[in-house]
């Protein structure tokens, strides 16, 4: 058992996506494996990946288009965990201006789109690619401040639909009382989301440490996934103000248990396993962007060395919090 004080830089201020973290500390799982975890707020998956790529943090929170993205700048993030095995990003809408339930990108010929951030706005942009509709479609470039004025473009009529991560359409529907449908964009497009990531450096002076960090993380993702209503209790006392959003919180907690933590991989093989394709995939979709500074190579920024599939926890996850190990067909890529 490694002893040791890590730093685990969030990409965000405590919110439901963040959850299992919680609760597997105040569980003790991080402390059964002699870690002593201190949480440090966000401001942004960029941030958190160059953090542990400085060696600033131990390790980090961070979506995967932003680990290609620090690695494009010189840096070397390692990511040692895939967390969701989808990206967050979702197109959503209001049912009574769209006229209709939003259930499949080919529903969105003839539309306007409002993208909240680059990173969505990239993949928004693959997707119509994908579905051929490309040019059927007005993809808005990104505003400053974005997140409100796409959500002011929504709720004022001037798009047909916007993009930002699941559960944005829940929020806008319990705030103002109208239907929202949902588009998640890790269905169809085949691509991470957020990843646990640390320095080479560290994972090689400290593989014990990184190998006890992930099978505690595990415990907190099972222990979450089985009992969402505990984690985000957890949440709520790390935060008194998240009392008031607690349906949202917990919607978002249980989309990315439900709906983004798993491949098939992680279903026959076990939680946070990579795999390479899903990076490549992710790679050749950011490359033909202006997103990325220099040059990448998805396959130098992830391992799977350091999961202990030999864990029950990790190599039995699927059947532990009850998702059936049958594969099911995966997005295309």
């Amino acid at each position: 058992m490694t002893n040791a004080t890590v730093d685990f830089q969030l990409n965000w201020e405590p919110n439901g996506f963040q959850a299992p973290y919680f609760l597997a500390r105040d569980r003790g799982f991080y402390e059964d494996e002699g870690l002593d975890v201190r949480f440090v707020e966000g401001h942004g998956s960029p941030f958190a990946a160059e953090q542990a790529a400085k060696g600033r943090a131990e390790f980090a929170l961070a979506g995967a288009s932003a680990v290609l993205s620090i690695q494009s700048r010189g840096l070397d993030p390692l990511a040692v965990a895939a967390v969701t095995g989808k990206t967050p990003a979702a197109i959503y809408t209001f049912r009574d201006e769209f006229g209709e339930a939003l259930t499949d990108p080919d529903q969105l010929r003839g539309c306007t789109i409002a993208p909240s951030a680059t990173k969505t706005r990239i993949l928004t942009a693959q997707l119509l690619e994908d579905e051929g509709i490309s040019d059927e479609v007005d993809l808005l470039g990104v505003d400053d401040h974005t997140h409100h004025r796409v959500q002011h473009k929504l709720l004022d009529g001037r798009v047909d639909a916007a993009v930002g991560v699941v559960t944005n359409g829940y929020e806008l529907e319990a705030e103002h009382d109208r239907q929202a449908d949902e588009l998640p964009i890790g269905d169809h497009l085949g691509v991470y989301g957020m990843m646990l990531v640390t320095s080479p450096e560290f994972a090689s002076e400290e593989p014990e440490t990184v190998r006890s960090f992930l099978r505690a993380t595990a415990r907190g993702w099972e222990a979450a996934t089985t009992d969402p209503d505990a984690a985000i209790d957890v949440l709520v006392e790390r935060n008194a103000t998240l009392e008031r959003n607690r349906p949202v919180e917990q919607r978002k907690f249980e989309t990315a248990a439900t709906d983004l933590q798993f491949t098939d991989r992680t279903r026959s093989e076990g939680w946070g396993l990579h795999d390479g394709e899903r990076w490549q995939t992710l790679g050749q979709t950011l490359t033909e962007t202006d997103l990325l500074e220099g040059e990448i190579d998805p396959d130098a920024v992830w391992t799977n060395e350091f999961i202990d599939t030999e864990d029950d926890v990790i190599g039995n996850y699927a059947e532990r919090v009850g998702e059936s190990a049958e594969t099911e067909a995966e997005p295309r890529t």
